[in-house]
């Protein structure tokens, strides 16, 4: 394999499949079975989802909600997904483990670096919720954050698309497709690909982003088995 060890950023949104909110059983199960594919390989897979699909802070506020209280609830809605995951993830046959940034025992256990590396190298697949546990902090952020911490080879980054663009390919048919980009061509063109914290975090700690389509089944092992998948941004 490619990779030993690696980061999985799956967005809240894509959870909830064709729905605008809530869960897609369909979905779930797919992302179960190409983590539990790559688990049983050996890779050991931390990931961090979003809570978009259930509430997201920031659009909070434009709703009469305290930007800090909103971030908060969109933490809660982070670990929601998190054992949405989990649940998926055991019924395919795979362990998995919940540990939050934030105390909730006995939902999951609090993230530790040494507590998610253990679980990592017992073979459990390692879902982290609650983002970084402060405000002001996007689901990018915290999977940026933990990437690090947890050293993993690379952040996977699961969107819609199969990579970075020139533009945005669902509205510009004339967008062309990356195969490598650095993060300084990112900066300078000016690409919205996660936000800046995230992005610096990772360019600061050399840790390369790989942006690909997780909806199609199958490129999750493609891309661990070393296969040219998605867009790859390093230093």
């Amino acid at each position: 394999m490619k990779y030993k060890r690696v980061l999985l950023k799956l967005s809240g949104e894509s959870l909830a499949g064709g729905r605008k909110e809530g869960f897609s059983v369909e979905v779930l199960e797919s992302y179960a079975r190409q983590i539990k594919e790559a688990a049983d390989k050996g890779v050991q897979i931390g990931i961090v989802v979003g809570g978009g699909n259930i509430f997201r802070g920031i659009q909070g506020t434009g709703k009469g909600f305290d930007r800090v209280r909103g971030d908060q609830m969109g933490m809660l809605a982070t670990i929601i997904n998190s054992l949405a995951l989990q649940s998926a993830l055991i019924d395919v046959g795979t362990k998995a483990k919940v540990l939050t940034s934030i105390g909730m025992e006995p939902v999951g256990e609090r993230f530790s670096k040494d507590n998610a590396l253990e679980y990592l190298e017992a073979g459990y697949v390692v879902i982290i919720g609650g983002g970084t546990s402060n405000p002001y902090f996007t689901t990018d952020s915290a999977s940026a954050l933990r990437g690090i911490e947890i050293e993993a080879e690379v952040l996977l980054k699961g969107t819609r698309v199969d990579g970075v663009y020139t533009a945005d390919p669902e509205k510009d048919p004339k967008a062309t497709k990356f195969d490598t980009l650095s993060f300084d061509e990112v900066y300078a063109r000016g690409l919205k690909i996660m936000d800046l914290t995230a992005f610096t975090l990772c360019r600061e700690n050399n840790l390369p982003i790989l942006v690909f389509d997780m909806d199609t089944p199958g490129n999750l092992g493609k891309i661990l088995n070393g296969d040219k998948v998605g867009t790859i941004i390093k230093n």
